[in-house]
Order: structure tokens, then sequence, then C-alpha cells
């Protein structure tokens, strides 16, 4: 397949191959050689514990708040 890059440096991949990547949204890029290599990049568990807590309306002050009380307790 021929992909072209354009001139502010990115390319499209053809669907025929994105399709075989379904929900990545991401792909790390490296080179070997004169090859230009994509590998996908799995979502972590970090993204799910993150969006668990959106989900159940938990922000980052509710979190940091959390964080101190256990804290308190330990001492």
């Amino acid at each position: 397949m021929l992909v072209k890059k354009t001139s502010k440096n990115q390319v499209t991949l053809p669907k025929k191959i994105a399709d075989r990547f379904p929900g990545v949204e991401y792909f790390t890029v490296t080179q070997s050689g004169r090859r230009i290599v994509l590998e996908p990049l799995e979502p972590s568990r970090a993204d799910e514990v993150r969006a668990r807590l959106a989900k159940l309306g938990i922000d980052e002050a509710d979190v940091a708040k959390a964080v101190a009380w256990a804290r308190e307790r330990e001492s």
C-alpha cells in the first residue's frame, strides 16, 4: 500500500490497515534502519481507573482529600 506524507508531516493509515487495530488511538513510532515502525499502544490500567473514577464523578480534588485522610490515619 502507498501512503503519502503531507506538508505537515502527517500520514493517513489505509482503512484496510487501521481496521485491524480497533479501539487503538495511539501508536509508538520507532525507526529500524530505513523503516518507520508503528506499534499500537494499548491503554494502560491507569486509563481504565481514570475512566471509572470519571464515571463515578470522582475528580482529582476528591482523590487528594482521600489521600490526605489516609495519611492522617497512618500518623
